[in-house]
């Protein structure tokens, strides 16, 4: 039984996607079985954007959203890989009320853009589409999977990336280390949009269909992209207003 903590710990490449390093040599197209499930993947994964969206915007009418949504997202999401795939339905739902939860979770972040400038919001969702859009759209159309091999990089980076997030926590960090945070974040999440595509194409290669556990691994990509966007986009404003009201006293 996977569980949603998999995704983010570091393990060896045979370990996690299973197979042996020959397939990474491999120039082959992608197959219309694949195509078709890829399809799949992403229409799920719009599904579950959707999904996040209303959480968020049930948060702004109800103000939900804080540690017990948290909660009942990562136990949705635990649900959702613990269910076959061959009940795709339930998965389905599963992960569906897991993108609700997530999205009502982070909607304190999307609230405070709204008081500070709507238009920050509509800028960070635009910029994590750009940057998943071209960072999958590469990884699909590469002709060989060595991109892979940045699955051992990533992890690390995430590793480096709790610990210092840890580290702040307790005895508190500066401003500077905060910026480095989001901008090494955003990479390592760039990075893990890479990985996660090569891994479900070669994946689907090897037979495995399913697109709802798939289109999670994408969405947990996308959900940590927009946070890290939105949050660096936040930051500048913030700043910007500061030095205009400097200017003026």
């Amino acid at each position: 039984m996977e569980s949603f903590s998999s995704f983010f710990q570091p393990q060896p490449a045979s370990s996690r996607y299973g197979w042996t390093y020959d397939p990474l040599k491999n120039f082959r197209q992608i197959s219309p079985v694949v195509q078709n499930h890829l399809r799949l993947v992403y229409l799920t994964l719009c599904c579950a954007l959707i999904a996040s969206a209303i959480g968020a915007y049930l948060h702004l009418i109800w103000n939900i959203g804080g540690y017990i949504t948290t909660i009942l997202c990562l136990v949705a999401l635990n649900f959702t890989l613990a269910v076959s795939s061959r009940d795709k339905n339930k998965k389905f739902s599963l992960l569906m009320l897991s993108a609700l939860f997530e999205g009502a979770s982070i909607g304190p972040l999307t609230q405070l853009a709204v008081e500070i400038d709507p238009s920050i919001l509509i800028g960070a969702l635009v910029g994590s589409a750009l940057a998943f859009g071209c960072f999958s759209g590469a990884a699909m159309v590469a002709r060989r999977r060595e991109y892979l091999y940045l699955g051992g990089l990533v992890s690390a980076g995430l590793s480096i990336l709790m610990w210092l997030h840890f580290g702040s926590a307790i005895i508190g960090g500066s401003m500077a280390l905060f910026k480095f945070e989001i901008y090494f974040g955003l990479m390592v999440f760039v990075g893990y949009t890479v990985v996660d595509t090569q891994e479900i194409i070669e994946k689907a290669h090897f037979g495995d269909l399913d697109y709802v556990k798939h289109a999670l691994m994408l969405f947990t990509d996308f959900v940590a992209l927009f946070v890290r966007i939105l949050a660096l986009m936040l930051k500048n404003t913030v700043d910007k207003k500061e030095k205009r009201k400097r200017r003026v006293s």
